[in-house]
């Protein structure tokens, strides 16, 4: 890997948390886009990479961080962990089977999709 790249991809990494654990973003919604546009990466190896570089940090550090706060439904967590592990291994084989463009297409809508609900719908649960 080129010291050049390296040096984006840590960027890019950097990026992602700063605003993951500021904002409680899926450090997806950062590093998924900047490997397709920065680095050139298809979108099934930006997601595989992503998820790959999540499954510990995020749940050991930046959870933990929020747990000591007391900002944290462990009963809520714990469900949608059992279903997010069955649904991400079921998702993860069917988006390994898509064609790219579609799945560039599928993740852009949800993108805009959560966006403008952000932006125009201040309703909350709680």
């Amino acid at each position: 890997m080129e010291l050049q790249n390296a040096a984006l991809i840590a960027a890019i990494g950097m990026a992602a948390g700063l605003l993951g654990g500021m904002l409680g973003l899926g450090g997806a919604v950062i590093i998924i886009p900047a490997m397709v546009m920065l680095l050139g990466y298809s979108q099934q190896l930006a997601q595989g990479t992503a998820l790959l570089m999540m499954v510990l940090p995020v749940g050991a550090l930046a959870a933990w961080q929020y747990y000591r706060k007391g900002f944290v439904d462990i009963k809520a967590a714990l469900i949608m962990g059992i279903f997010f592990f069955i649904g991400g291994f079921a998702g993860a084989k069917f988006a390994t089977h898509l064609p790219q463009p579609v799945l560039k297409k599928i993740f852009g809508v949800l993108l805009l999709l959560i966006s403008a609900k952000l932006l125009f719908f201040e309703k909350a649960m709680k």
